[in-house]
């Protein structure tokens, strides 16, 4: 019996698609209200995590949503948000020589007042950083 069970462990431990594949995941949250003036944006964020292939493991909570609510208060969030993008945990990513950080609308879209300081592009430099050594 024993020596089935060390095999199988074995087996697992070594088998490249167990253990490389779930540690190769950057694993990307995204909050979002539902909502038209955000739709657009959500298109470009399925496109923007679809260049990244098997490398990149995408949760979607939408805000009004049980599931979302849960979500908010495991994160902590209580104020009204139209969007935020976690990457491997974190809202904020260094982008060249800048801090970004992946909360509200991407500049010029969307209302003024939910604007962030963030562009797709961006994202894509994020996404491009996490999972270049995966």
């Amino acid at each position: 019996m024993r020596k089935i069970i060390f095999c199988l462990l074995a087996l697992f431990l070594l088998s490249p698609n167990f253990s490389a594949s779930a540690a190769a995941e950057t694993q990307v949250e995204i909050l979002y209200m539902n909502h038209g003036p955000l739709r657009s944006t959500i298109e470009q964020i399925k496109e923007a995590l679809s260049q990244c292939g098997d490398k990149v493991s995408a949760s979607w909570y939408d805000f009004e949503s049980p599931e979302g609510e849960q979500f908010m208060a495991k994160k902590g969030i209580k104020q009204h948000v139209p969007l935020m993008i976690w990457v491997d945990g974190s809202t904020l990513a260094k982008v060249g020589q800048n801090e970004v950080k992946f909360v509200g609308f991407p500049s010029g879209a969307g209302p003024w007042l939910y604007q962030g300081k963030w562009t797709v592009e961006d994202l894509k430099a994020a996404l491009a950083q996490a999972t270049g050594n995966k």
